[in-house]
């Protein structure tokens, strides 16, 4: 696999995926395809950007040394630190375009919302006091993964934010957070090594295990919310999700944990894609 596209780690793109499609189909007929397309756009770049942006700050800071998870660019020497932050540069870049672009067509109000992804983004793990080392990443994941978004991509295209958008975008904010979790999980050794205190770390390990499937019920329980009678298809996907919360709950760990990973993003694609069929009715 060509190294970039690793390094932008294509099991977590379905977290940037997901919302944008169950809000434009929240949205009805009167859905606006260019508005659709950029929100897709901005979600995607911001979601490669965190990712090459994490793998270089992780990787100059020597915490990927020892991990057990897939080859990150920096830690590996596959690529230089420098090209690993250009391509994050790059990625942030497009997210902004596409950003301006999307507020030209809906509210100027949407670039404060750009500027606030984009810091969240680079803080994660950049700078000199990142947040993702104080346990504060789920909740970051929860807030831009999750409800902006959802009701962001609902907003640009309605000029409005209803309870029903609300509703649909914590199951997406779950499902990313369920994403991290797992990675977290699966590091906690490493991270415990070079004083990285993810939520995971601060949880331990079994109480990260129980953490990550109250993610995978939340994601059930609010679809409802939104008002559609057919908000209980995703349902269909809780079998998917109840074989990972399984595996997780008896142990899984290290290497062992990849696979599930991967499940996880899965599992936010299928249920993203069979709520948005719910909603289309």
């Amino acid at each position: 696999m060509n190294i970039w596209i690793q390094g932008a780690r294509p099991r977590t793109l379905p977290a940037a995926v997901a919302p944008v499609v169950v809000a434009t189909v929240l949205v009805g007929r009167e859905w606006k395809p260019l508005q659709a397309l950029l929100a897709l756009i901005v979600s995607l770049s911001l979601q490669i950007a965190v990712n090459y942006s994490n793998d270089y700050s992780d990787g100059i800071r020597g915490t990927d040394d020892n991990r057990v998870g897939p080859t990150r660019l920096t830690a590996s020497g596959l690529a230089s630190a420098a090209s690993v932050k250009r391509a994050a540069q790059l990625s942030f870049l497009v997210a902004c375009i596409a950003g301006l672009a999307l507020a030209s067509l809906s509210s100027w109000w949407i670039i404060l919302v750009g500027i606030a992804s984009v810091l969240a983004a680079w803080g994660y793990t950049g700078g000199h006091t990142p947040y993702g080392y104080r346990g504060f990443g789920e909740l970051s994941v929860f807030i831009f993964f999750g409800v902006v978004a959802t009701v962001g991509t609902y907003y640009v295209q309605t000029l409005d934010m209803t309870l029903a958008a609300f509703a649909a975008s914590i199951p997406m904010g779950s499902l990313s957070c369920a994403l991290l979790a797992i990675n977290n999980i699966r590091d906690i050794p490493g991270d415990q090594e070079v004083g990285k205190k993810t939520l995971a770390v601060k949880l331990g390990d079994k109480n990260s295990r129980k953490f990550f499937v109250l993610l995978l019920i939340s994601a059930y329980i609010f679809p409802v919310f939104t008002g559609h009678p057919l908000a209980l298809l995703t349902l269909t996907t809780a079998p998917q999700a109840y074989a990972i919360a399984k595996e997780v709950l008896a142990g899984a760990r290290g290497a062992d944990l990849i696979p599930l990973l991967g499940r996880t993003g899965q599992l936010q694609l299928h249920f993203g894609l069979t709520f948005a069929l719910a909603l289309s009715f």
